[in-house]
């Protein structure tokens, strides 16, 4: 397993290069010349002279070979040395500002939807082609098919305004509009009151960011149980007079769980760089909005290292599904204990 890991881990670094290597010729393709797109988007109106502006390409090191620009972003990376263009600011202080936000509310929803998902999953299929399982498909068909900027900015209609249910419960209370937490008195707070605030915040965003996640696993879930409880071993289990909730969470339940340790894989960069739209409904400045606003100005050294940052959680994440495999199914093994 040791060794198997290790080779793993040496493969991310062709991997990484080449990740950041398409992303930086992508940028250069979209936009040749980054300083004019800033200038013009930050000064709107103002003349800048030719001379300003090559002593800006000049600072960037615009004005030089795209192997030396490329080598001097990947070593800023890797040394946290890197300032965005924008302000000047250290990118890894811009990360993470950003990043304990998106991690608490991807934590919290990923959560919430396996908790939901798997038990529905397999009830689903231990109740097949009843009423029950009809309702529940409908249901989640409907919410899997309905977009998250829609369902969002529903969300802020009806419950963070009194436009339609008086803020609900009629007693004037609304759930807050924008932000992740009180922009007045919340640093003056208990620890206790910080997280009941922060709490009330993210209830719209964690069902605008959850319900997707939630019915795509449901039915993977559903459709690996149904594949396992039709093998011999769980006719076989049954033969010997175990009960049916024995069968189905000591022995069907642990295969079944193989394509969700895949999806929990994918799902991590996801979380982390997928929830672009529901940051930016909901005025929460993460990792999706961060995102956005860098590609918008183009800010190239931040940009990239967000990419970079993105595919090594995604390996990072697949990396776990791997391991997660030889500990939920012992049949899997890696490395010379494999053979």
């Amino acid at each position: 397993m040791w060794k198997y890991l290790i080779r793993r881990i040496l493969l991310m670094i062709p991997t990484f290069i080449g990740v950041t290597l398409v992303c930086f010729f992508v940028m250069r393709m979209a936009n040749p010349d980054p300083i004019s797109a800033n200038i013009e988007a930050g000064i709107s109106g103002n003349q800048i002279s030719q001379a300003a502006l090559e002593h800006l390409r000049a600072t960037y090191d615009l004005d030089k070979p795209w192997y030396v620009q490329y080598a001097k972003l990947v070593g800023q990376m890797v040394t946290l040395s890197g300032t965005t263009w924008q302000d000047g600011r250290p990118i890894a202080d811009v990360i993470g500002e950003a990043l304990p936000i998106t991690l608490l509310l991807s934590f919290v929803s990923l959560t919430i939807a396996y908790l939901i998902a798997i038990p529905l999953g397999i009830f689903s299929a231990v109740k097949q082609y009843s009423t029950s399982d009809k309702v529940t498909t409908v249901v989640v068909f409907m919410l899997y098919s309905l977009p998250s900027f829609w369902v969002g900015s529903m969300l802020l209609v009806f419950f963070a305004t009194d436009t339609f249910f008086e803020c609900f419960w009629g007693d004037g209370t609304c759930f807050p509009l924008q932000s992740w937490h009180s922009f007045e008195g919340f640093d003056e707070m208990s620890f206790l009151a910080k997280v009941g605030d922060v709490g009330w915040h993210l209830v719209l965003p964690l069902i605008a960011l959850t319900y997707n996640a939630f019915a795509s696993t449901s039915r993977y879930m559903r459709t690996a149980m149904l594949e396992t409880i039709r093998q011999d071993y769980i006719r076989t289990a049954r033969a010997k007079g175990l009960s049916e909730r024995v069968v189905i969470l000591k022995h069907a339940l642990r295969n079944s769980l193989i394509p969700i340790i895949t999806l929990l894989g994918l799902t991590l960069p996801y979380l982390i760089s997928g929830s672009v739209i529901v940051e930016a409904i909901f005025g929460i400045r993460g990792m999706g909005l961060l995102v956005l606003e860098a590609i918008r100005m183009p800010d190239y050294p931040l940009v990239i290292t967000l990419v970079a940052f993105t595919s090594i959680v995604t390996m990072i994440g697949i990396l776990i599904s791997d391991v997660l495999y030889a500990i939920v199914d012992p049949r899997i093994r890696y490395g010379a204990e494999g053979k």
